[in-house]
C-alpha cells in the first residue's frame, strides 16, 4: 500500500503547487501536469502489479483519535485503479495545451487542484474497506467534481448544471448512507467484512438502496438527468475523466455490495438487467437526437453503463441459477466493458475537446469537413466511434461479444431467466444498431463533407500534448480488440479476488475465444493490407484528378444541401417518438413576400420532463407554502430546535 499512498500524495501535491505558481501560467501548468501524471504513473504500475499478483493489501489510519479509516487493495480494486490512473494520466497530459488562456490563470490553478483531488478521491473510493473511509472519500469525490463542472461559472447554464449534479450526487449519497446504516444497525461494525451476516430480507433492502445511490453516480436511467448537463459544462479533459472513470465508481459500488451481501437471489440479476436494458436503449436514442457534440457523448455514457449492467446482471442470474459459464461470461464481459468504455469514451471526449477549442462550437450542424484539416483528431475519433459501436477489430466488440455469449448461455434456463436472457440479447442488438447510426451521423456531419460555417473552414490541430493521448487511446482500442487475452485475464483476476470467477475449469473453454478473435483480426488486417497494396500497384503511374461530387447535372451545390444531424436522425427518432418526444418550433411561411423563417427541434428526455412536472414543481410549490416558517425571529428558531430534540428523545 505504500506505493499507492505515495502516488496519492504526489497527485495531491501536484494540484496544490499550481495555486502557489498561478502567476507563472505555463510553468504552473507544467508543474501541475508533471505532478499529477507522475503520481498517476506510479499508481498505474502499482495497480497492474497488484492485479497480476493477487494478494490483498491492508492499511489503517486513526481518525479523530477514535475512529479508523481502513483501506484495502484486492483484485477488483486494482482493476478499477488501472482505469482511474491510466485515463487520469492521459487527461492531465491533454490539459497542458487545452487549458490555454493565461487570463484565467487562477481559475486554471484551482481546476488543477480539484482535478488532483478528484483523482485521489476516486482511488480512495475503490480501496476503502469500511463505511467511514468510503463515505469520506465519496464526498470528496462528489465535491471536487462539482467545482470542476462549474469551471465556467459565469454561464447560468453551467451553474445550473453544477447545481443539478450537486443535488443528484447528494441524494444518491443519502441512499448509500441509508444502505450502510442498515448494515451498521445489524452488524454494529463500520467494516464491510461481516456484511454477509445480516438477514436476507435486509440484504435485499440494502442492495436496492445501494443500487439507487450508486446508480445515480453511474448515470443509470432515470437517475442520469445530471449527466447530459454536467459533461458539456466541464472542460473536455474533465468530461473524459468523469465519463471515463468517475461514473464507474458507481459500477464498482454495485458490484462490491453484491459480493459483500453474498446472496444468490435471482432478484438482484433481474433488477440489474432490466435497468441495463432501459438505460442502454434510451441512452442511445437520446444520444441520436442530440446536435450538441458533448451532450451526445454524455448520453452515450448512459448507453454504455446500460451495456455494463446487462453484463453484470447476466452474471448475477448465472450465479443464482447455478450456471457458472453464464456467470463468468457475463461478469467478464461487463467488467471488461468498464475498461473499454473508459478508453474509447475518453478518446471521444478529448477529440471533441479539440474540435470545440479550434472551432468554438459544440453544434454538429455548424461543423463539417474537419477530417481534411484535422487528420489525427478525425482519424482517432473515427476509431473511437467504431469501438463504441461494438464493431471489430476494436475493443468494444470483445466485451460486448462476451456479454452476448453469456446471454446465449441463459437461453437454456427457464421462466424469468430465459425471458430476460432473450431480451438482453435483443437489447444489445438494438443498442449496437442505434450506436452505429449515431456515430455515422457524428462522423459524417462533423468530419466529412464541406465546412458548414467559417468556424469549421479554417482550423488546425496544433498542440502535441492534446494529440498524444488520442493516439495512445486509439492504439489501446486496437490492441485490446486484436489481442484481448491479457485484458480478459485482468478482468478474470479481478473477479477471482471476490469469488466470482469460479474454477479454472470453468474459465478455460472461453480462453479459446480470445485466440479466435485474434485470428479473425489477423485475417481482416491481411485482407485490408492486400487491398491497399493492390490499389497502390494498380494506380501506380496513373494521373489522378480531383473534382466536385457529381450533382446530377447541378453544377453549383452549396453546403446547405448537405444532411444535417437533425435530418439524418429524424426517420429513426420518429419510430421512438413515444419515449423520445420531439419538441419543434416552426415559424410558418406566410404572404407573398415572407420574412425569414425559423425552425428548431429538441428531443425531450422523458425522465427529465416528468421529473420536473411530477417532483420538482410540487416540491417547489410545497416549499413556497412553507416559506412562513423562515421569518427571521431567532426565538422561534430556538424553539424549533428544542422541539426537534424533544421529538428525537422519544426514539432514543
Amino acid at each position: 500500500m505504500n506505493h499507492f499512498f505515495l502516488a496519492i500524495l504526489i497527485i495531491a501535491s501536484g494540484g496544490a503547487l499550481t495555486l502557489i505558481l498561478q502567476k507563472q501560467f505555463t510553468f504552473m501548468k507544467a508543474v501541475g501536469v508533471l505532478g499529477i501524471s507522475t503520481g498517476c504513473l506510479i499508481g498505474l504500475i502499482d495497480a497492474l502489479f497488484k492485479l497480476f499478483n493477487p494478494v490483498s493489501h491492508h492499511l489503517s489510519f486513526n481518525y479523530l483519535n477514535s475512529l479508523s479509516l481502513t483501506f484495502q487493495i484486492d483484485g477488483l480494486s486494482a482493476f478499477f485503479l488501472v482505469a482511474i490512473f491510466a485515463v487520469s494520466l492521459l487527461a492531465s497530459i491533454f490539459s497542458f495545451h487545452y487549458m490555454s488562456k493565461p487570463e484565467k490563470s487562477l481559475r486554471t490553478a484551482v481546476n488543477y487542484l480539484f482535478f488532483s483531488l478528484l483523482i485521489a478521491s476516486m482511488a480512495l473510493v475503490v480501496t476503502a474497506s469500511n463505511i467511514l473511509a468510503f463515505m469520506l472519500s465519496w464526498e470528496i469525490m462528489s465535491l471536487s467534481s462539482f467545482f470542476l463542472v462549474i469551471y465556467d461559472y459565469q454561464s447560468p447554464e453551467n451553474r445550473r448544471a453544477g447545481y443539478l449534479y450537486f443535488i443528484f450526487s447528494h441524494v444518491g449519497a443519502m441512499f448509500i448512507f441509508a444502505a450502510f446504516g442498515l448494515i451498521y444497525g445489524y452488524t454494529g461494525s463500520l467494516g464491510f467484512n461481516i456484511t454477509a451476516e445480516i438477514p436476507e430480507t435486509v440484504k435485499i433492502l440494502v442492495f436496492i438502496f445501494s443500487f439507487i445511490g450508486f446508480g445515480s453516480k453511474a448515470g443509470v436511467f432515470p437517475f442520469h438527468i445530471w449527466l447530459p448537463h454536467a459533461h458539456p459544462a466541464a472542460p473536455s479533459h474533465i468530461s473524459a475523466v468523469m465519463s471515463g472513470v468517475m461514473i464507474k465508481t458507481g459500477i464498482y459500488g454495485i458490484l462490491r455490495i453484491y459480493t459483500l451481501l453474498d446472496l444468490s437471489t435471482p432478484l438482484f440479476g433481474q433488477i440489474v438487467v432490466i435497468a441495463g436494458m432501459v438505460s442502454g436503449i434510451l441512452g442511445i436514442v437520446y444520444a441520436l437526437g442530440q446536435n450538441d457534440l458533448k451532450r451526445l457523448l454524455a448520453y452515450c455514457s448512459v448507453e454504455n453503463i446500460g451495456i455494463i449492467l446487462i453484463g453484470l446482471g447476466i452474471g448475477m442470474i448465472g450465479v443464482s441459477s447455478g450456471n457458472p459459464s453464464m456467470a463468468v461470461l457475463g461478469f467478464t464481459g461487463g467488467l471488461l466493458h468498464v475498461l473499454n468504455h473508459s478508453i474509447f469514451k475518453s478518446l471521444l471526449f478529448m477529440g471533441a475537446g479539440i474540435v470545440i477549442q479550434k472551432t468554438g462550437s459544440r453544434s454538429i450542424n455548424v461543423l463539417g469537413g474537419l477530417l481534411k484539416s484535422m487528420k489525427i483528431t478525425g482519424t482517432t475519433f473515427i476509431i473511437g466511434s467504431i469501438a463504441i459501436s461494438g464493431l471489430p477489430p476494436f475493443n468494444g466488440f470483445v466485451s460486448e461479444f462476451f456479454i452476448y455469449l453469456g446471454g446465449f448461455q441463459g437461453v437454456a434456463l427457464d421462466k424469468a431467466s430465459f425471458v430476460l436472457s432473450i431480451l438482453a440479447i435483443v437489447s444489445l442488438a438494438v443498442i449496437g444498431g442505434l450506436a452505429l447510426a449515431c456515430f455515422t451521423k457524428v462522423v459524417g456531419v462533423a468530419f466529412q463533407g464541406e465546412p458548414r460555417s467559417n468556424a469549421a473552414a479554417d482550423v488546425d490541430e496544433k498542440g502535441p500534448s492534446m494529440l498524444l493521448p488520442l493516439i495512445i487511446l486509439s492504439g489501446a482500442c486496437l490492441v485490446i480488440g486484436v489481442l484481448p487475452g491479457v485484458f480478459i485475464n485482468m478482468a478474470v483476476n479481478a473477479l477471482s479476488s471476490v469469488g466470482l470467477a469460479f474454477t479454472p475449469d470453468t474459465i478455460e473453454p472461453f480462453t479459446k475465444i480470445t485466440g479466435n478473435i485474434s485470428m479473425a483480426a489477423l485475417i481482416f488486417f491481411i485482407f485490408l493490407l492486400s487491398v491497399l497494396a493492390l490499389r497502390t500497384i494498380l494506380y501506380k503511374g496513373k494521373t489522378i484528378s480531383r473534382s466536385g461530387t457529381w450533382g446530377c447535372g447541378f453544377t453549383q451545390p452549396t453546403v446547405k444541401m448537405q444532411y444535417t444531424g437533425t435530418s439524418y436522425a429524424s426517420f429513426i427518432l420518429e419510430f421512438f417518438k413515444p419515449i423520445a418526444p420531439n419538441h419543434e418550433v416552426l415559424k410558418s411561411v406566410q404572404g407573398r413576400f415572407p420574412e425569414k423563417t425559423k425552425y428548431s427541434s429538441r428531443i425531450n428526455d422523458i425522465a427529465e420532463l416528468h421529473m420536473e412536472n411530477v417532483i420538482v414543481r410540487p416540491v417547489l410549490w410545497l416549499f413556497d407554502k412553507l416559506r412562513w416558517i423562515q421569518h427571521g425571529d431567532i426565538h422561534l428558531y430556538i424553539g424549533y430546535i428544542l422541539l426537534a430534540i424533544i421529538v428525537l428523545l422519544f426514539f432514543v
